[in-house]
């Protein structure tokens, strides 16, 4: 059969004038314009690569997940548990047959309460990681209420969405966390009589994420708009865990137990409280006084603390965990097949060092980057082999960094 070539395309009608190219087959042609829109939908029919999918047979028990974060995370033994059984609970709840009763296992959110550096955002990060679940991160400093500048309440969902390469489905099963919650609290105990462009009024936007309904979502993020296109989530079904620091929070704990964070003021009857950890007494009425909303409280009914970070906890950060600091530049270093390695007496003093900065989990790494900076700058270059890091050289390179001015009075 001899071969046919169209002067029109023959999905458009137009002209080989009228397009840039072309293209001309057996029986038919196509112009460029069509052939672009032709591959996006195929692009948009075709199945999602990633594979959220999670039945029955793959949900890990409570204690495979504590297992499996001891394996990336010292300690915070309290926290772990209370977050593996909410989350193993609410995969449960997603798997629930239809059954004769009308028993309907509502969801349980979470707020994680704890100081900075002590491993909040990566316990989240790491149960997400477990359960191959959409995850997605969020800072609720930058949210405002409609009309004020910063993003709106939907954009949460909206990184979810891009997690879940815009499978909504999947991403309506997925994790979020929040994280700063603590700085959307309102300043005062009594509710506010005028706009609060980033406290209560956020608050009262994130009731209906949190208890679950049926959101418009613009799929690129920032305000919404009558022409844009949205996407319909249903958050009844998404697990969120907030976090915050809530400084200051262990006064409002002290007062409550009738004691005092500092001084000798301690009666018999408050001497067995521990004062190192005053997070452990946590309630929500604390949350409450500190600022938080009756009503948000409320669908957060999981709360948890993480304990601070003594020197042995980050004696074990250091070096233990599978993505440990010092593990994480070993691999760094031996990808230019240089051998690094360390002396004992350098861990104790990068300890020693983020104790007196009073950085936190986050401070070994600051340190132990400004120790290797220069190293990591010219070794690539060289035809040294091997690196041991001493205690007089950490000091030395340390020192060099002027490190100290990010101590903390």
């Amino acid at each position: 059969m001899a071969k046919t070539t169209g002067d029109t395309c023959t999905f458009c009608g137009k002209s080989r004038r009228d397009v840039n190219l072309l293209i001309t087959g057996l029986s038919g042609a196509i112009c460029d314009e069509c052939a672009q829109q032709a591959y996006e939908i195929v692009q948009e029919s075709s199945p999602k690569k990633a594979n959220f999918r999670l039945n029955e047979q793959d949900l890990p028990r409570p204690k495979d997940l504590k297992t499996f974060l001891d394996q990336y995370i010292i300690g915070q033994d309290a926290a772990k548990r209370y977050l593996s059984v909410a989350v193993y609970n609410h995969y449960k709840r997603l798997l629930q047959k239809n059954t004769a009763d009308d028993v309907e296992i509502e969801k349980s959110n979470i707020i994680m309460v704890g100081a900075t550096g002590t491993g909040k955002t990566l316990l989240a990060r790491t149960i997400a990681k477990k359960l191959h679940v959409p995850f997605s991160i969020v800072d609720a400093t930058v949210l405002t209420e409609a009309g004020y500048v910063g993003e709106d309440i939907e954009s949460i969902l909206t990184r979810l969405l891009q997690a879940a390469d815009y499978d909504v489905e999947a991403a309506q099963r997925g994790i979020v966390f929040i994280d700063e919650i603590d700085k959307i609290a309102r300043k005062g105990d009594n509710p506010s009589i005028t706009r609060d462009v980033s406290g209560e009024g956020v608050q009262q936007g994130l009731l209906k994420l949190l208890e679950g309904s049926i959101v418009n979502v613009p799929p690129q993020g920032g305000r919404k708009h009558p022409e844009q296109r949205m996407i319909a989530v249903d958050t009844r079904n998404i697990l969120f865990i907030c976090g915050g620091a809530f400084d200051g929070i262990e006064k409002k704990i002290a007062q409550r137990l009738n004691t005092h964070v500092v001084g000798y003021a301690a009666n018999k009857g408050t001497a067995v409280v521990d004062r190192d950890n005053l997070l452990k007494y946590i309630t929500p009425t604390d949350l409450k006084s500190f600022g938080l909303i009756p009503e948000i409280i409320g669908r957060l009914p999981i709360l948890t603390y993480l304990e601070p970070l003594d020197r042995d906890a980050l004696r074990k950060i250091l070096t233990e965990p599978r993505n440990s600091i010092i593990k994480q530049y070993i691999k760094l270093f031996e990808m230019d097949h240089i051998k690094l390695s360390f002396e004992e007496d350098v861990f104790d003093y990068v300890v020693d060092k983020a104790i007196e900065f009073k950085l936190g989990a986050r401070g070994l790494r600051s340190i132990v980057e400004a120790i290797m900076m220069d190293d990591m700058y010219q070794m690539p270059s060289e035809n040294k082999k091997t690196l041991t890091v001493t205690l007089d050289y950490a000091k030395e390179k340390l020192e060099g960094a002027d490190f100290n001015r990010l101590q903390i009075a």
